[in-house]
């Protein structure tokens, strides 16, 4: 029975939460540092630094990648009416993440302030690709579960090889990035690093949530959407892209981190029902909470080295996906 609490005291309540969070994750770490230590200290403080180029860059890039998973998870869902719709499960993640390894591997030549947008760029050129294949899959096999599923499970196997060639012909430190991005990691942020992953993800996010009400359209069904004068194809193929850009974007700064857009979503959703204008932002801010959750205990759980907070997710998000399917749970209708 789904709650009866309005839709504002949820979001309220998640945006608490979040906030308690970044209070507590930006102190906590292989050196704890409490507020009155900051307070203490002077700017120039060893404290000081490790907390402002460090600690804090994480927390918000965190926040930035639980945006941009989970509300690409809730957009791929009402996209495809179905509540195990999930960018990583679907193969988006990895083909993203396949033309990033193929961009480092390469011998490619670009200079140090393109690297960051030659990622980008790739990553969102092979999750594009792939969600296009899924879409017209979804679109000739009248988008059923089993189908979907399978589609995403071969998508993930031949991409998980290719990257596994390409790592067998990689040096050392390619092999180390690889590593890297298959577990996923926040630990290489830095300030410049930030500040394009909130130009990128931001307006995303704004448009895709300005746009949430067409999304509440396409869960009527195609015919239902067009005689209320929804351009079916332009707004799925919208839809699309900006999932896309998400979902490239996280995997170029994080790697592959699964589970959210798959989870949040659906717990969201169980509070505030289908309606997308209340779903898109409960889920950013889940997802928020939840990676920063994740990263906090791969940060502190075997201090002073740190656990990859693509393991953590994948821990939380495996028994839940297991729970789901037991549950065989019929196809969103809107």
């Amino acid at each position: 029975m789904r709650a009866a609490m309005p839709p504002l005291y949820t979001l309220g309540g998640l945006f608490v939460l979040l906030i308690l969070l970044i209070i507590g994750s930006s102190n906590l770490g292989a050196l704890p540092l409490s507020f009155r230590t900051l307070w203490n200290s002077s700017f120039d403080d060893i404290a000081w630094q490790i907390w402002l180029n460090i600690r804090l860059p994480r927390v918000l890039l965190a926040i930035l990648i639980g945006f941009a998973l989970a509300t690409s998870g809730a957009v791929m869902q009402g996209l495809f009416r179905n509540p195990l719709a999930d960018p990583g499960l679907l193969g988006i993640s990895s083909g993203a993440a396949l033309f990033v390894a193929l961009v480092i591997v390469m011998p490619f030549t670009f200079s140090i302030t393109f690297t960051f947008y030659s990622h980008v760029i790739a990553a969102f050129i092979g999750g594009l690709l792939i969600s296009l294949l899924i879409l017209s899959f979804s679109r000739t096999g009248q988008g059923r579960l089993s189908s979907l599923l399978l589609i995403g499970i071969a998508i993930n196997a031949l991409c998980g090889a290719a990257v596994g060639i390409l790592s067998y012909f990689s040096n050392d430190q390619q092999l180390r990035q690889f590593s890297l991005w298959m577990m996923g990691s926040l630990s290489q942020v830095q300030w410049p690093m930030l500040g394009l992953a909130a130009a990128f993800i931001i307006p995303t996010m704004v448009i895709t949530l300005l746009q949430a009400h067409k999304l509440n359209l396409l869960q009527l069904g195609d015919e239902e959407a067009h005689y209320l004068g929804i351009n079916i194809q332009q707004t799925k193929s919208r839809f699309l892209l900006l999932s896309t850009l998400l979902v490239s974007t996280a995997v170029a700064l994080s790697g592959i981190i699964g589970f959210i857009g798959l989870v949040i979503p659906h717990l969201i959703r169980m509070h505030l029902g289908a309606d997308h204008r209340w779903l898109l932002p409960g889920a950013a801010l889940g997802g928020a909470c939840l990676l920063l959750s994740a990263d906090t205990l791969a940060r502190t759980l075997v201090a002073p080295s740190e656990m990859p907070v693509g393991l953590i997710t994948s821990l939380i998000g495996g028994p839940y996906f297991l729970w789901l399917i037991l549950r065989q749970q019929e196809p969103l209708s809107g």
